[in-house]
């Protein structure tokens, strides 16, 4: 997964319309207003906003930039695509999301809710109540609750610490959606299969796209 220009970026948007690979209807017409507008070339922050979104308590709007230090926070029925450097985020409804100063220690931190993300290249930091996740490049889907977090690990390459675990990390690979699992921390805690859940590949397309990418289940 390579970056690519602004004009790259535009090219692969378009082909991406073009090839029918958005089959939701509203994220192709997400990509088609933003082509038609040229508002995607090389955009930062807000890409999409829907319904009651905040940005450190201050209501988002479409191209408002999300910066560490800053919490996103999204009302019940809301959701919100923003983009942060090389990294692209769909976050749904009744989430909350903070962003750390540091990449590799505190990258991103899922209060809350729901949040599928892809990353560009280098080691993060990705934290919960229950476990810190470690990966470098590559995307996952993360749900916070308060007795577990579901993570599927989309692709790519990642490290899971419990807050208990004295060991070496655990360290899971994907090729696509391979091992999603539950994740608790009580006692000595605990990592459990899952089923792949409440996201998709067109989703993923999207959020690579705005980061000028295409994911590397696409040959």
């Amino acid at each position: 997964m390579t970056e690519t220009t602004s004009l790259e970026r535009r090219e692969l948007l378009k082909k991406i319309a073009a090839a029918g690979l958005l089959h939701s209807c509203g994220m192709l017409g997400l990509v088609q207003q933003a082509l038609a507008a040229n508002s995607f070339d090389l955009k930062q922050g807000m890409i999409s906003v829907t319904g009651g979104v905040s940005v450190n308590g201050h209501r988002a709007y479409k191209g408002n930039t999300v910066k560490p230090g800053q919490t996103v926070t999204t009302a019940k029925g809301a959701e919100a695509i923003y983009v942060i450097g090389s990294n692209a985020f769909l976050q749904r409804e009744s989430s909350t999301v903070s962003f750390g100063t540091e990449t590799f220690t505190d990258f991103m931190r899922v209060v809350s809710g729901h949040i599928l993300s892809v990353f560009g290249t280098g080691d993060k930091s990705l934290k919960t109540a229950h476990a810190t996740i470690g990966i470098r490049g590559t995307a996952c889907h993360i749900v916070a609750e308060s007795d577990r977090t579901y993570l599927c690990l989309c692709y790519g390459e990642a490290e899971i610490t419990l807050p208990t675990q004295l060991k070496d990390p655990i360290r899971m690979k994907s090729a696509h959606h391979d091992q999603p699992v539950y994740i608790t921390s009580g006692g000595t805690g605990s990592i459990q299969p899952a089923m792949m859940q409440d996201h998709h590949d067109d989703e993923l397309k999207l959020l690579e796209a705005l980061a000028g990418r295409l994911p590397p289940f696409i040959k």
